[in-house]
Parts: C-alpha cells; sequence; structure tokens
C-alpha cells in the first residue's frame, strides 16, 4: 500500500476546519432565506415517517407504538448512507474545478460529503429521539451501544464512498449504477419489514450486509444489543473495505485531477 494515501488521509484530517465548514455552508445554501432552515429536512422525514408507518404498519398489522419507531430509526439511518454513498460518487467529480486548480489532499471532498450528511443525520435524528421519547426506550442498558455501533456504520458508509467517488471519477456511468443499486437494496434490506418477517426467504436478511449494517445501529434504540454475528459482518466489513479502499485510492491519487 502506497504511503502516499497515509498522506493524503492525515492532511485531509488536519484540514477539518475546511471541510467542516464548506460542508456545514453547503447545508444552510440549500436554505437560504428559509425561516425554518435545514429543519425541512427534518419535517419532510417526519411527513414520510408518518405516511409510511401508518400505511405500513396497519397491512403489517402491527402496533404504532412498536412500528413507528422502528420505522423511523430504519428510514433515519439508511437515508443518512445512502446519502453519503449516493453523493460520495460525484464527490470529486462536483469538486473538479478546485482539484484541477489547487493541489489540496483528495480526500477532504470524501470527508466533506461524510460531514454534510452527519448533520443532516442530526436534524432528522430529532424525529428518533422525539419518538423514543413519547413511546418509551426499551432497554437502557444496551443503549449506549449506539455510540460504537454507529462509529462502524459510518466507517463503512465512508469507505464505501471512497470507492465510489474513485471509480466514477474514471467511469461517468457509475454514480446512476450506484443509485439503482442503492435503489435495489433499500428493498431486499429490512427498513421498511422486520427482518423476521420474511419466513420463507430468510436468507435475503441473513446473506445481505446491509441488513447486518443497519441492524448493528438500529438493535440498541428498540431495546436489543446486536449479535455477535451482527458485529463480525460490520467490522469485518470495516477493515477489510477500508484496507481495499485505501489501496485503490493511494493507487490512483494522481490520476484524479486527469479523470475529473
Amino acid at each position: 500500500m502506497s504511503t502516499q494515501i497515509f498522506e493524503d488521509l492525515e492532511n485531509s484530517l488536519a484540514s477539518w476546519r475546511l471541510w467542516t465548514l464548506l460542508g456545514w455552508l453547503e447545508v444552510r445554501q440549500r436554505y437560504a432565506r428559509s425561516r425554518v432552515g435545514p429543519f425541512w429536512l427534518t419535517i419532510s422525514m417526519g411527513v414520510m415517517i408518518g405516511s409510511i408507518g401508518v400505511v405500513y404498519g396497519t397491512l403489517f398489522g402491527m402496533k404504532m407504538g412498536e412500528y413507528l419507531p422502528f420505522l423511523a430509526i430504519s428510514l433515519v439511518l439508511w437515508t443518512s448512507f445512502s446519502s453519503t454513498v449516493q453523493e460520495g460518487s460525484i464527490a470529486y467529480i462536483a469538486s473538479g474545478t478546485y482539484i484541477r486548480q489547487a493541489a489540496t489532499p483528495k480526500l477532504i471532498y470524501i470527508l466533506q460529503v461524510v460531514w454534510r450528511n452527519l448533520v443532516i443525520l442530526a436534524h432528522n435524528f430529532v424525529i428518533v429521539v422525539v419518538l423514543l421519547g413519547v413511546f418509551g426506550i426499551k432497554n437502557w442498558e444496551v443503549l449506549p451501544l449506539f455510540v460504537p455501533a454507529l462509529v462502524v456504520y459510518m466507517l463503512n458508509a465512508m469507505w464505501i464512498a471512497m470507492m465510489a467517488g474513485l471509480l466514477s471519477a474514471r467511469f461517468r456511468d457509475l454514480p446512476q449504477i450506484t443509485a439503482a443499486l442503492l435503489q435495489v437494496a433499500f428493498y431486499v434490506t429490512p427498513i421498511i419489514y422486520r427482518p423476521d418477517s420474511l419466513t420463507r426467504f430468510s436468507f435475503i436478511v441473513e446473506w445481505n450486509p446491509l441488513a447486518h449494517l443497519i441492524e448493528l445501529v438500529r438493535a440498541p434504540l428498540t431495546g436489543m444489543a446486536p449479535s455477535a454475528i451482527t458485529w463480525e459482518v460490520t467490522v469485518g466489513m470495516a477493515v477489510v473495505g477500508w484496507a481495499l479502499a485505501l489501496t485503490m485510492t493511494g493507487r490512483y491519487l494522481k490520476r484524479i485531477p486527469y479523470w475529473v
């Protein structure tokens, strides 16, 4: 593995003031002159959760006190993951002007995407907090597990965004392919429905790494500890994925300005 990628990563992390500022400004610019500001994100997410919750909760015959928190946690966290990957796939392309004109660390643009989506996640997470406050927290003992679970969750989102961004800079059709794959992943991952709903086709959940990933962060908030298999799969994904992403990015780091 090239040492250049570690220098780029170190320089990118050292420039945290730059990518945090840029990420925050992008969120503010989307809602400039709006009275509610970025909380329009929270309102739109809340409306979607309420609509889907009433319809699918009725279809599945589930109690709203159980289904609404489950759905809110799933949708809020999945939206953060999918947006990070999707926006990461165009991170280098969208910042092509800066990359060609200034010798900046390349991973700044991936960190900018991750930070922007963490800010949006913080706004949307208000819905989860409200629902947990209304319907109650099931198990306070496992609740602290959410913090390390979220770290693993975002580390996985980040390495996938790094790979998608690098490959999309070279192959411009990949952002559209990434969006289509994320749409398919949404339906085959237990987000709207519970993991135990697929009795005959349980292998769809068991062999789906994204199902383990969403369960890792959802379980502590719904009163359960993530299983050992879930930890092993998600941590293993992070370790292998970061090794692959750093290797590939380090190998083609100098070519990014020519690709974009």
